[in-house]
């Protein structure tokens, strides 16, 4: 018998997937830090509303002044000093996590490349088309490299509108701020103003999380979570 009629064929080995980058690790280290931010600046906040659960448009508001809103929650008192306090850290934090992820984002181009819309996509007939997948409930579940249009609209309306927006409001509410750059307050109208417009871009980012949160879970929390932790999926 010929010794090549004994040779065994070799056989193909299946090779395992090599982990791709998903999140690189500056975005992973803001996310984090924005995510204990938001949450201090969310409870704190929570505490100085309640305190005064009242919204009025100009320079001043007290009890005796018509509000402009009357909010229907509970008053409790006796929570808006500390409040205060880790509502101050709490957006300090998001300041510092906000302009590293900005400045990082720009010079790698993160932000021009995967949140700043292209032209095709803001077209009427491509937002309607992936607001109805949207509706319809096809959700993505692939890790997959790309944000779609929504997702980039609702991402850049966070980053440069509403989490600047909030800044800049807060910042035109505090005294100290008024009498260096009164120009900030005016620009808002006044300091009572400036919360009003505080209150709905917070909660325009509080439903915002709402919904981060729950379209994770749809697509798959684990496999979400990890990329956001370790940077790759497999």
């Amino acid at each position: 018998m010929r010794a090549d009629v004994l040779r065994v064929p070799p056989v193909a080995l299946p090779i395992a997937p090599a982990s791709a980058v998903r999140h690189a690790a500056y975005v992973r280290i803001t996310h984090w830090m924005h995510t204990a931010g938001f949450i201090g600046l969310v409870v704190s906040g929570t505490a100085i509303l309640l305190a005064h659960p009242r919204l009025y448009w100009g320079e001043t508001g007290a009890w005796d002044v018509p509000p402009l809103i009357n909010l229907p929650l509970p008053l409790v008192l006796g929570h808006s000093g500390w409040g205060r306090y880790l509502h101050f850290l709490s957006a300090w934090v998001c300041v510092l996590a906000g302009l590293v992820y900005v400045i990082a984002g720009v010079a790698s181009r993160h932000l021009q490349r995967e949140l700043i819309p292209r032209r095709s996509d803001v077209a009427l007939a491509r937002l309607g088309q992936v607001a109805a997948e949207h509706l319809r409930r096809r959700f993505v579940v692939d890790d997959a490299r790309e944000y779609n249009v929504i997702q980039r609209l609702a991402y850049v309306s966070v980053v440069l509108v509403l989490f600047p927006l909030a800044i800049a409001s807060g910042l035109a509410m505090s005294p100290a701020i008024a009498s260096v750059a009164p120009l900030l307050v005016n620009t808002f109208g006044g300091q009572q103003s400036a919360r009003t417009i505080h209150f709905f871009a917070a909660a325009a980012l509080v439903l915002f999380l709402i919904v981060h949160v729950t379209m994770v879970v749809r697509a798959g929390f684990v496999r979400r979570m990890r990329a956001m932790i370790v940077g790759t999926v497999d």
